[in-house]
């Protein structure tokens, strides 16, 4: 199998530069102090490396896009949550909690996990992983800890206040549970309906700590067309083209009732709680892929099998050439160039219906 190695590393203020031009405009100041990152494998930028898990992905040719090259992103390159952490202005990348502690949580860290779920059982098949419950024990940890250093409780909630809270959370518990019937019961348990509730209970406690600590600006990220993944297309679509409706329609009613859970939360004293469509998003860059200039669609840019879907990219495997050009960069998570793209529109919205009821640029701004 032919290596490759990652290329040389660039400085991160000249990789965010090269970012804002793709954008067509410069750097702006920082418009938060702050920004806190709770989600799975789409955000992960280091946490699950230490890890007994397959849920891994710092080697090679993950990160060639990236400065310094493999970091355990998901990714040939940036990660959506990158991208907006360079929109809101941030000069460096937030750093993954995992070896994050002292002053440098104050500007934010990044908590998520690759293969965490809602649900605690959710991914276990892939070992290590620190579901959602996990990761907020993590926060509540690093808020004690901001509270020593900023002096008394109350301006530690004050300063959380004004940060930017990330949480993208429910792929893997159907992806990595619901629909995976050789390891979890839950598809013959429940109704996709009776299981988005059972998801949608759990996760309102969940996003209640996260409230009581501190939390009051909150982007809740919708989960994406798992269906259309290569993974998916390779297991279930009669074609490889088909997106899997049976998945894609269950993920439409977790969505759904996330929309009405958003409502739920902005009745609390301060909060100000979004929705951020990433199903719709996704969606639209599908069916006008061309227009981003996105030519491949249904397959990784590496991989191994059908849609070089069925074995996610394999340590030093040659990938794609054309990087830019593919909307999925492996079996199940999308390409830099389209975690570019979501990550503008939730941090500035194309559409209306990407968001629900602001984007994130409008929530920095309360």
């Amino acid at each position: 199998m032919a290596r490759v190695e990652p290329r040389q590393a660039v400085p991160v203020t000249w990789w965010l530069l090269l970012l804002f031009s793709a954008f067509g405009s410069a750097r702006p100041a920082p418009q938060v102090s702050c920004y806190f990152i709770f989600g799975d494998s789409l955000v992960d930028n280091g946490n699950n490396n230490n890890m007994a898990s397959l849920a891994v992905a710092n080697y090679p040719p993950y990160g060639i896009d990236f400065p310094g090259g493999p970091s355990g992103r998901f990714s040939n390159g940036l990660t959506t949550v990158d991208a907006i952490a360079a929109l809101l202005g941030f000069e460096d990348f937030i750093p993954p909690y995992a070896n994050t502690r002292g002053q440098a949580l104050l500007s934010g860290v990044n908590f998520a996990s690759a293969a965490a779920g809602i649900r605690e059982e959710t991914g276990r098949q892939l070992g290590g992983r620190t579901p959602f419950s996990g990761q907020l024990q993590n926060y509540q940890q690093a808020v004690q800890q901001m509270v020593n250093i900023l002096g008394d409780e109350d301006t530690a909630a004050n300063y959380l206040s004004k940060c930017i809270f990330s949480v993208g959370m429910g792929s893997n518990d159907y992806l990595n549970n619901y629909f995976m019937p050789a390891f979890y019961p839950t598809g013959q348990q429940y109704t996709p309906e009776e299981y988005a509730d059972d998801l949608i209970a759990r996760y309102a406690r969940q996003l209640k700590v996260l409230y009581n600590y501190g939390a009051r600006k909150v982007a809740l990220i919708g989960v994406g067309r798992v269906g259309c993944s290569p993974n998916e297309l390779a297991q279930r679509s009669p074609n490889g083209i088909t997106c899997v409706e049976e998945i894609d329609s269950a993920i439409r009613i977790f969505n759904s009732k996330l929309m009405r859970l958003v409502d739920e939360f902005n009745t609390l004293d301060g909060a100000h709680f979004t929705y951020i469509n990433g199903y719709g998003i996704f969606d639209d860059i599908l069916k006008h892929s061309a227009a981003y200039g996105l030519r491949v669609t249904n397959r990784g840019c590496c991989g191994v099998g059908r849609n070089n879907g069925q074995i996610t990219c394999l340590p030093y495997q040659a990938p794609c050439p054309d990087r830019n050009r593919y909307l999925f960069w492996d079996a199940f998570h999308p390409s830099e160039a389209a975690n570019i793209i979501v990550g503008k529109r939730s941090y500035s919205a194309q559409s209306p219906s990407d968001v629900y009821p602001m984007d994130i640029r409008t929530l920095a701004r309360i």
